[in-house]
């Protein structure tokens, strides 16, 4: 969650860096007079940083601001959970199956997210790995041939099986 910014009367610095709603920089100003300022133009005055000397402080409207800060947190927190999508392929898996999930993973690839290659081996699955290297191998093939790709995680062999993360060339 972001830090709630002051606003109007909280502002405590005597004297202010003004930024007017058209994006202006009206220099720096006593804060009495950028709060009659901001009166006169039924805006609020809002302090956008005051990690600087004098503090920087812009003529808006509170609603609008308040509003376009929960939208640029709601799309970091999108965009933070949809990175990277998973393809989990099966040992015995058919070539039209292959193609089902290539295509899905092209999906994913469009949108500009990685894409997370697993397969999982059981019991004497586990003793074939050439067999499923192979199968990985020939899902990647269908996937290149559909859309360009690079290999970012290579081949891994994990206590289940094979991973691998792949991205959009």
């Amino acid at each position: 969650m972001l830090k709630r910014p002051l606003v109007n009367n909280q502002i405590r610095a005597p004297q202010i860096r003004v930024i007017d709603e058209a994006g202006k920089q009206l220099g720096i100003i006593n804060l009495e007079v950028a709060l009659q300022m901001a009166r006169e133009r039924n805006l609020d005055l809002i302090q956008v940083t005051e990690r600087v000397e004098p503090p920087v402080c812009r003529i808006m409207d509170y609603g609008k601001y308040q509003y376009s800060l929960q939208k640029k947190e709601r799309k970091a927190r999108l965009k933070k959970g949809g990175e990277i999508k998973g393809v989990r392929l099966g040992f015995n898996i058919s070539l039209h199956d292959m193609e089902v999930r290539a295509n899905l993973a092209e999906k994913f690839l469009k949108r500009g997210q990685k894409v997370k290659i697993e397969m999982i081996l059981r019991g004497r699955e586990r003793g074939l790995s050439g067999f499923a290297k192979e199968k990985i191998n020939k899902f990647l093939e269908i996937l290149q041939n559909l859309t360009p790709i690079k290999i970012e995680g290579e081949l891994k062999r994990e206590s289940r099986g094979f991973t691998m993360i792949i991205a959009k060339a």
